[in-house]
């Protein structure tokens, strides 16, 4: 099994503690954020994943990288393109409602 640890600073006093697991093809990601430990999504884990290296106090900004290659192939791949999936289409379905809203203030205005 392999293993990387990141420190991060969030919002809290205390920096949060990232722990990623690689075991064949299973990878997990552990981190001590109250979202996290709640079983909630959990920023600071999808911004390593997402290779994003603010936040990281320990030192190791270079090793963000190494998730990268870890993830291909694992379920945590799949459902961060979900992820990302939805963000864009959340992104189209505000564009269309400000448009939506727009035109009925138009009408509303005839």
């Amino acid at each position: 099994m392999e293993e990387l640890i990141f420190i991060v600073q969030g919002s809290a006093k205390e920096p949060y503690k990232i722990t990623f697991r690689k075991s064949n093809n299973n990878l997990s990601a552990y981190c001590t954020c109250p979202a996290a430990y709640n079983g909630q999504f959990c920023k600071h884990r999808m911004n390593i994943i997402g290779g994003l290296t603010d936040g990281i106090v320990s030192g190791n900004t270079l090793e963000v990288e190494i998730i990268s290659t870890w993830l291909s192939g694992t379920d945590i791949e799949t459902a961060v393109n979900e992820v990302i999936s939805a963000e864009e289409q959340l992104g189209i379905a505000k564009r269309n409602l400000a448009s939506a809203k727009k035109h009925l203030a138009r009408a509303l205005s005839d």
